[in-house]
């Protein structure tokens, strides 16, 4: 029998009712508080990825205890203990788990409202895509694959994005997403835009058939 990963399933139609049961299961699982908006990362603990800028991320987003943060993923080892060594001073505002769950990330993808990609590099990326589907905004730093994918809401996009792979502009950027947050009518909105978005192959099979098309004689 398949496993039943998600509380409820995500929909367009029902984005807003599919994620709170979702975030509510797994807030009350990790102790957090499931009113506030919920940032994750999902991926591997590396300078690559820009982990290492999380430390400094959740102590300087956290002295308001206006916002969670979940960390799932396992990598460089100091990364690791930093981050696991930060549960005890936010305990209610903060998870952190070591390791791969693939399950865990369905959940996290489902409950979100943001997704952090603070990557230094990027090629393709596949989460920031994930991510779209369960209607959970990207919040991305510009490079390869995520400066192709994300578009910032500045610019009449989905996402969030930041220049710099650096602890201000994680922060300047979560900041943005909290006040987003604040205005439900404009968040089901821009959550209805992101689970509209296809990154389907059958899309971009279309896409590359009709390039092919237009170069023959």
């Amino acid at each position: 029998m398949k496993q039943k990963l998600l509380d409820r399933t995500l929909e367009i139609t029902n984005v807003t009712r599919g994620k709170e049961p979702n975030k509510s299961e797994l807030c009350k699982r990790f102790g957090l508080d499931e009113s506030l908006p919920l940032f994750v990362f999902i991926g591997r603990l590396v300078y690559e990825k820009g982990a290492d800028l999380f430390p400094a991320v959740v102590y300087k987003s956290m002295l308001k205890k206006d916002c969670s943060l979940f960390i799932l993923g396992a990598g460089k080892d100091s990364i690791e203990s930093e981050l696991k060594s930060l549960r005890i001073h936010f305990n209610r505002n903060y998870a952190c788990v070591i390791g791969f769950d693939e399950a865990l990330a369905h959940q996290l993808y489902a409950a979100a409202d943001f997704l952090l990609m603070p990557s230094r590099v990027e090629p393709c990326g596949l989460n920031q895509m994930y991510a779209l589907r369960y209607g959970t905004i990207p919040i991305v730093r510009r490079t390869g694959g995520l400066n192709d994918t994300v578009i910032d809401l500045g610019d009449g996009g989905f996402g969030i994005c930041h220049i710099q792979a650096s602890v201000q502009d994680v922060c300047d950027s979560i900041n943005r997403a909290k006040e987003l947050y604040k205005n439900k009518k404009e968040l089901k909105r821009i959550r209805k835009k992101c689970m509209r978005i296809d990154h389907s192959w059958d899309n971009s099979a279309q896409d590359y058939l009709t390039l092919y098309k237009s170069l023959t004689p």
